[in-house]
Parts: structure tokens; C-alpha cells; sequence
């Protein structure tokens, strides 16, 4: 379920129910995981009151996602979803004073750090959608977003080049995968005359993957990932690499693709618990490595002898969990949808 008329069909039948989803999310306060350093015992916020944009879908980035999500369908599939309740709720989720509240709260370098890198990547990843839709609304919810994008910039910036080892892991530690969410982002930055962003990404992933060889693949996954390590790294220098330098490069990091090799990488995990909100995160690294093949195929093309194993992997890893992106356990509903819609769009 990865090729253009496969996605599009699939996108048809699932996109109002998981536009429904977001909309429910975004205003549930609780549940609630709210990571949040406190000064002090007179400290004790509740999540709107810390997070008044992005205080539902149980914690703050899988709150800044749904956003994303709603955004995103908005700007691709107007049609198939409720546009007017939408766009009402995102008026006054990423209106100018609430955001204000976000950014001075991502300014305080010592708050913001629980959001790294994955919170800040999603965030500018929001950002970007919405900076780049031509749509009244779209510009203006943007220039509201605008200081928050600024605060984040800064903390890439402060981080990446004191930043001596990447994180490996499949979870919201993840570099590769961060940087991969703010780098559509920094490269619209660049555009409009500000190109520190991108530069410290770019040179960031150099830094760290231009070297890596055989990535051990074949111990994915761990019980707890909703990224491949391997696969995100790849999509990440897929973006980074000329095409023809990333043929090369993927060859010496996982050689054995056009044989479907190492299995454990093409084959869909099982998930034996929806309720268990870590077992769960398995229903994201099906549609992660699903979206990651996409990519990697899109990006070598037709021609390469890769692309179609890549293709049916894709294919495989979607058809085993879109299905639990709506009407699952909320340990898996607040934050499947998006990564279901990354696929689609």
C-alpha cells in the first residue's frame, strides 16, 4: 500500500476517520505525560496551563503531530475531511497568544531539552507545513508559529555542534530521525535568507553517517522502537546525499536489500498487546519502515535492482498496521494516526 494510486486509495477511505482522531486528541487533556522540570514545590502546572497549544493526545509531541496530521490533510485531502471544524479548532490551537506561551517555554534551554530531538523536529516539521500551503489560514497560523520555530532553531543550534555521538536508538532519542523532521524546515529557512539551520543539519549528518558500513539490522527490533534505527538513518541521507552518491552509500550500509536481506528488516514485527503503551509503539515501526521504504525507493527509482524488494516491504509493513491507526486503544491512538498519514500523503 505504498504506490501513488494504492496510497491515494487508501487515503480516500481512512482520512476523515483519522482527521476524527486528531480532533478528539488535540483537546483531550488527559490522560497525561507532562514532562516538565519544576523549579520548586509552589511549581505545579497543569498541561494547559504549561502547554496551551499542545496540551492534548496525551503528551506535548504527539500533540504538536496531531497538528501536523490535521494540517496536512487540510492542505492535501480537503475534500475527505471535516475542513470548517478543522480549521476552527486550529485557529485557536495555533493562535498568536497560546503560541506565545509555547515559545517562551522552548526559549528556557533547560525545559525544552525533553522535547529533543524528536518534539523539536515534529514542531518545525509543523511549521514548514503550514509556511508553505498558500492558504489564508495556513499564513497566518505560521506566523504565529514563528517564534516557536525561532526558539527551536536556536536550541539546534546550541546542540548539534557539541553534539559529539548520534543516538541510535528506536525511540524519540533518535538523531537521525529528528533531523530528518527539521531539515524540510531549515531548508525553507535557508530560502528566505537564513541558512544556519540547514548547514548545521547537513554537516551534522555527514558528521555522523557518512562513514557508517553494515548496520547490524538484523537486531531490529527492540521491544519498545516506532522508528528503524537503521531505516530512518537511511531516509536521512537520502536527503543529504546526491542521488547517485546515495546509490553508493546504501550499498555499503545495508548490502543485502536487493536480496531482501537481513529478513528481520523486511518482515513486519508482531504486536502482541495494543493496550501496553510500549508494546504498542511496534504498530508505529510497521508504518515507519513502511514510510522509510517508501522513500528509499522513490529515491533510487525504477531502474535500481532495490527498489522493488523495498516496494514490497513497504507494501507488507502497512497492510500489517494501518488498520489500528483509528478505533485501537488510546495507547496506540494518540499518536498512530500521524505516522499513518506520513505514508498516505
Amino acid at each position: 500500500m505504498v504506490q501513488g494510486e494504492e496510497r491515494r486509495e487508501r487515503l480516500a477511505q481512512q482520512a476523515r476517520e483519522l482527521a476524527e482522531v486528531a480532533l478528539v486528541n488535540i483537546d483531550r487533556e488527559y490522560p497525561n505525560d507532562l514532562r516538565h522540570a519544576m523549579n520548586g514545590p509552589e511549581d505545579r502546572p497543569w498541561p494547559r496551563d504549561v502547554h496551551p497549544s499542545f496540551y492534548g493526545s496525551f503528551d506535548w509531541h504527539s500533540c504538536v503531530e496531531m497538528h501536523w496530521l490535521l494540517v496536512r490533510l487540510l492542505r492535501t485531502v480537503p475534500g475527505l475531511v471535516p475542513e470548517e471544524r478543522i480549521r476552527s479548532r486550529l485557529d485557536e490551537h495555533l493562535a498568536a497568544e497560546p503560541l506565545a506561551v509555547e515559545a517562551a517555554y522552548l526559549a528556557d534551554p533547560e525545559r525544552r531539552l525533553n522535547q529533543r530531538p524528536y518534539g523539536w523536529g515534529w514542531a518545525l516539521w509543523l511549521v514548514h507545513e503550514a509556511a508553505t500551503w498558500d492558504d489564508p489560514d495556513a499564513r497566518r497560523w505560521a506566523a504565529a508559529l514563528t517564534p516557536m520555530a525561532d526558539a527551536l532553531t536556536a536550541g539546534f543550534l546550541q546542540w548539534l555542534p557539541k553534539a559529539t555521538y548520534p543516538v541510535r536508538d528506536g525511540a524519540h532519542s533518535n538523531t537521525a530521525f529528528g533531523l530528518s523532521r527539521a531539515l524540510p524546515y531549515a531548508r525553507h529557512r535557508a530560502r528566505s535568507g537564513d541558512d544556519a539551520l540547514l548547514t548545521a543539519i547537513v554537516e551534522t549528518a555527514h558528521r555522523y553517517f557518512d562513514g557508517d558500513r553494515d548496520y547490524p539490522a538484523r537486531w531490529e527490533p527492540s521491544g519498545a522502537d516506532f522508528l528503524s534505527a537503521a531505516l530512518v538513518e537511511a531516509e536521512l541521507m537520502a536527503q543529504v546525499l546526491p542521488r547517485d552518491r546515495f546509490a553508493g552509500w546504501l550499498d555499503g550500509f545495508l548490502p543485502g536489500i536487493a536480496k531482501s536481506r537481513p529478513e528481520t528488516l523486511f518482515s513486519p514485527v508482531t504486536v502482541s498487546d495494543s493496550s501496553d503503551g510500549y508494546i504498542a509503539h511496534l504498530h508505529g515501526l510497521n508504518l515507519n519502515r513502511a514510510w522509510c521504504w517508501r522513500r528509499l525507493a522513490e529515491t533510487l527509482g525504477e531502474d535500481d535492482p532495490r527498489t522493488e524488494p523495498m516496494i514490497e516491504a513497504a507494501r507488507r509493513h502497512a497492510d500489517a498496521a494501518l488498520s489500528h491507526a483509528a478505533g485501537s486503544h488510546y495507547a496506540v491512538e494518540h499518536w498512530l494516526a500521524c505516522y499513518a498519514v506520513l505514508l498516505l500523503t
